[in-house]
């Protein structure tokens, strides 16, 4: 039901589209071929006639667009949570103090070697000996 809805927005607004081209705002357009006034479809008749079209075709707009929504399918409930959540909820807690390691050696290439890392002591160096 909702394609259909959709579909006959999208011709009524074609339509609507071709109705307003025809007009002209000075009350020309289709309404100025009919230069006699005797005839059924006069002049006057074919601009109220253009008018009462428009206005209705904009309002059979609105009314398919507020009837779409009713027949708008809705979302499907599924059991299985995303696959992103499943993850967050196996992942292993991450430890507060460690320290990550960026790499402190610089990369190889064009003559330049690696130089290693300071090793870690936990003792600090005596101070040096007071010159005399």
């Amino acid at each position: 039901m909702y394609l259909l809805i959709s579909i006959l927005t999208v011709i009524i607004s074609i339509v609507l589209v071709f109705f307003v081209v025809i007009q002209n705002s000075k009350g020309g357009g289709l309404a100025a071929g009919f230069s006699s006034s005797n005839q059924v479809m006069g002049v006057r008749k074919t601009t109220d006639f253009l008018e009462k079209a428009t206005w209705s075709l904009a309002g059979a707009i609105v009314v398919f667009s507020l009837a779409a929504t009713f027949f708008m399918p809705g979302k499907t409930v599924t059991t299985k949570d995303s696959s992103i959540r499943d993850e967050i909820q196996n992942a292993a807690p991450a430890n507060p103090n460690a320290i990550p390691d960026f790499g402190t050696a610089v990369p190889k290439g064009n003559g330049q070697t690696t130089v290693p890392a300071a090793p870690a002591t936990s003792t600090p160096a005596p101070p040096p000996a007071p010159a005399k």
